[in-house]
């Protein structure tokens, strides 16, 4: 394929995106709320699950396949749901932090409390850095790419169409590559445990910022365990 064959693919519009990875990822959320203890979230589950659980019915109605349609309420949906389970997430990690310095509750309860709630917030900020970038994720198909907003991110799909062909074949110009959820949360999780970019670099202040609380997040929790689980080994 040459240069300019390869620019005019990357011009067309991509496949839309299923909707259930996103959608399985906020059921492995709303779940963990449900199993959280007590001590972390308490009667504040009846609350946000009920929230949530509405937001991702709205945002399943209006697209329940494929991610084809983009309403004004199906974005404001979209990023409210969000932003209510990042904001949740932070509440539950400066609780989780609180009660890991006190040292007042059962060693294994928060132990395992930690872990559910690095595993939502991974799977949170996959799911903002998805709603975020290039317009979100039906901009990010559905429009030309001449017509899509800033990126947040480059991917190394997006620079890698004069590399080897068998590596090119995969590029943004030469088969309109457009990222997906699995690619957000696979970045989300490099980034909560590497507490560093990886292979995918962020282009705006929000998204460094963003990427900055989530490391220091992880990091912050990752410390607290550590402590935590050498105090009851002793």
């Amino acid at each position: 394929m040459s240069e300019d064959e390869g620019e005019s693919v990357a011009e067309e519009k991509a496949q839309a995106e299923h909707r259930w990875p996103a959608a399985v990822g906020v059921l492995a959320i709303i779940a963990s709320y449900a199993l959280l203890p007590d001590s972390l979230l308490g009667f504040t589950r009846y609350l946000v699950i009920p929230v949530c659980l509405a937001l991702l019915l709205a945002v399943i109605v209006i697209n329940p396949h494929r991610l084809v349609k983009q309403t004004v309420w199906s974005r404001r949906f979209g990023m409210m749901l969000v932003l209510v389970i990042g904001a949740t997430n932070q509440v539950l990690l400066v609780v989780l932090i609180l009660k890991l310095v006190e040292n007042t509750e059962d060693g294994p309860t928060l132990l395992l409390g930690a872990l559910q709630i690095w595993l939502t917030n991974v799977i949170g900020f996959a799911l903002l850095y998805w709603e975020l970038d290039r317009g979100g994720p039906v901009a990010r198909t559905q429009r030309r790419r001449r017509d899509l907003p800033p990126a947040d991110f480059r991917f190394p799909q997006d620079e890698d169409h004069d590399a080897v062909s068998e590596v090119s074949v995969h590029s943004s110009i030469r088969s309109n590559w457009r990222p997906g959820f699995v690619d957000y949360l696979y970045f989300s999780l490099s980034n909560s445990m590497a507490f560093s970019p990886t292979d995918v670099m962020p282009l705006t202040h929000r998204t460094k910022l963003l990427m900055g609380l989530e490391a220091f997040a992880g990091f912050a929790l990752l410390a607290l365990v550590i402590a935590r689980g050498v105090s009851l080994l002793g």
